[in-house]
C-alpha cells in the first residue's frame, strides 16, 4: 500500500457491491431487523437486505444516521423499504419496541445483530464503566434482541428464520488492549449456539467473523491505536492490522453485509450454531 493509496474513508456502497439471491423468503412480506443500522456494516446490511426485497426495520441510537440509511436505499432503488426505530440496545424497552415494530410490518424472519463499539486500553487502565457499556451493547443487547424476536419468528406459519450475530476474529483469539471487545465477541459465540439449540430446527442462529473492515468504528480504532502505540495511522493498518493477514487489504462493509444475506438465505440451511469466518487468514495462519 503506497502513501497515495492510503485512505481512512469508508468506501461508497453501490448496487454492484451487493450480492443478489433469489430466495422464497426474500420479499416485502418478510421482515429483517438490523441493529446498528445507522452506519458501517449495519447500514450496508440493512441496504443489502432491502436490495434483496425484504422489508427492513433498522434500529440505532443515531436517528440522523438511520435517516441516511433510508435515503441510501431509496437512491439505489431498493425493492424493499427500510423503516427506522430509534433506540438504545442497552434499554430493554427500546429493544422490545424495535422487535414489535418489525413484527407489525410483516412476518419477522431475520435479525442481524450488528451494533458494536470499541475502546483501546490495557486491562489495568480500562475504564470499568466503558467495559460495562460495551458488554451491555454487544452481549446483553443481542441477547435481548433474541429474547424478543425468537417467539415472533417461531410464531410464523412455518417458524423459518435466522438470527445472525456480528462476531470477529477477536471472537477466536486475543490481542492486547481490547479486553472488553474480545470478551464480548467470545460471548457472542455462546449466544449463537444457544439460539440454535432453542430454535426448534427452523430458526437458525449463526455468527459472522471477519478481520478489519473500513467503517467509522474502524477509523476511530486506527486513530486510537496510532496514539496508543506512537506510530502513524498507515503503520497501524499495514503492520498491526494487516500484518498477520494473508489477504493484504481491509474488507468493505458491503462484503460483510453479503455474508448476512447469504446466511439468511435458504442456501445456508445447514448453517446453524456455527460461524462464517472470512478473516483473510488471520486465525489459522501465523509466522
Amino acid at each position: 500500500m503506497t502513501d497515495s493509496d492510503f485512505s481512512l474513508e469508508e468506501p461508497e456502497l453501490t448496487p454492484d457491491d451487493i450480492i443478489g439471491i433469489d430466495d422464497p423468503y426474500f420479499d416485502t412480506e418478510n421482515v429483517g431487523l438490523v441493529t446498528g443500522a445507522a452506519s458501517g456494516i449495519g447500514r450496508s446490511t440493512a441496504v443489502a437486505l432491502a436490495e434483496n426485497g425484504l422489508t427492513v426495520v433498522g434500529t440505532d441510537i443515531d436517528e440522523e444516521g438511520l435517516e441516511g440509511t433510508v435515503s441510501m436505499a431509496e437512491e439505489m432503488g431498493a425493492d424493499g423499504d427500510i423503516l427506522v426505530e430509534t433506540g438504545n440496545l442497552a434499554e430493554e424497552d427500546d429493544v422490545q419496541r424495535a422487535a414489535e415494530r418489525a413484527d407489525e410490518v410483516g412476518d419477522l424472519r431475520f435479525v442481524a445483530n450488528v451494533a458494536g463499539m470499541q475502546h483501546i486500553s490495557p486491562i489495568s487502565e480500562f475504564p470499568t464503566e466503558k467495559y460495562d457499556l460495551m458488554q451491555s451493547v454487544m452481549v446483553r443487547g443481542p441477547f435481548l434482541t433474541a429474547k424478543h424476536t425468537m417467539p415472533k419468528i417461531l410464531d410464523n406459519d412455518d417458524g423459518v428464520g435466522a438470527i445472525g450475530n456480528m462476531s470477529s476474529v477477536h471472537g477466536h483469539y486475543a490481542t492486547k488492549d481490547k479486553a472488553s471487545y474480545i470478551t464480548a465477541k467470545h460471548g457472542i459465540t455462546g449466544l449463537t449456539r444457544a439460539i440454535a439449540a432453542e430454535g426448534e430446527g427452523s430458526l437458525r442462529g449463526f455468527s459472522v467473523s471477519v478481520g478489519y473492515v473500513m467503517t467509522p468504528l474502524m477509523v476511530d480504532q486506527i486513530q486510537d491505536t496510532a496514539e496508543e502505540r506512537g506510530i502513524s495511522e498507515q503503520e497501524v493498518v499495514e503492520d498491526v492490522m494487516l500484518g498477520q493477514a494473508r489477504t493484504k487489504e481491509m474488507m468493505t462493509p458491503a462484503e460483510v453485509a453479503n455474508l448476512f444475506v447469504f446466511g439468511f438465505s435458504s442456501h445456508a440451511g445447514h448453517l446453524n450454531g456455527a460461524n462464517l469466518l472470512f478473516d483473510g487468514g488471520y486465525t489459522h495462519t501465523y509466522e
